[in-house]
């Protein structure tokens, strides 16, 4: 199993409850805009605490109100890739990727895998909005993460750069073997990338 969450978290007032239990490999995370998708994915990150519940992936246990298990952010081993690429603007897209890398010589790898080995000497200001998604997935990856966790990598592209985007996902999802979860608000993305694996929130 990829994901085991049930929690209750506050955020601005709010209150949003999610549980949820996926299968190996890729899942949806699949709501209006609003609906607390976000605030969920940064439960799972670490980036929120809970009031209530726990959050397990792929069997380690990363949050528990009852025990009180919350192990910190950067103990959980998460890639995550927010809606806004958050590259260095300092830094080429190759140093980008190998921010944090512990294994520089997986990057022509995945540089082909995501279809960005021709930005390598770019710098992120450049980048279209795909090409920057594209750069912020593989930066998640080549940091070795236990888990995956991507929030809207779609949203405000144009349809050409959200194909190539589309494409690139897709092959993540295919080829590297780790619990992902997909937030988004769009029916066909949800369907498209979870397949049956869609929790609706």
């Amino acid at each position: 199993m990829s994901f085991d969450i049930d929690v209750t978290v506050r955020r601005g007032g709010a209150l949003v409850a999610a549980a949820f239990r996926t299968g190996d490999g890729a899942s949806v995370l699949f709501g209006p805009s609003g609906a607390g998708k976000t605030s969920i994915l940064m439960t799972i990150a670490g980036l929120l605490r809970p009031d209530h519940g726990h959050v397990r992936v792929a069997g380690r246990l990363l949050f528990d109100a009852v025990s009180g298990v919350d192990v910190a952010p950067q103990r959980r081993r998460s890639g995550v890739v927010f809606q806004e690429p958050r590259l260095f603007p300092h830094l080429s897209v190759r140093r980008n990727l190998l921010y944090g890398a512990p294994h520089a010589a997986a990057l022509p790898d995945m540089a082909s895998r995501l279809d960005i080995a021709h930005l390598l000497d770019r710098w992120p200001r450049t980048l279209s909005g795909g090409e920057a998604r594209r750069v912020a997935i593989g930066r998640a990856l080549l940091s070795e993460p236990d888990f995956l966790l991507l929030d809207e990598p779609l949203a405000s592209l144009d349809r050409a750069r959200r194909e190539e985007a589309m494409r690139a996902i897709e092959r993540v999802r295919d080829e590297v073997r780790l619990p992902m979860l997909i937030v988004t608000h769009d029916p066909e993305e949800a369907e498209r990338l979870g397949g049956r694996q869609i929790i609706r929130l």
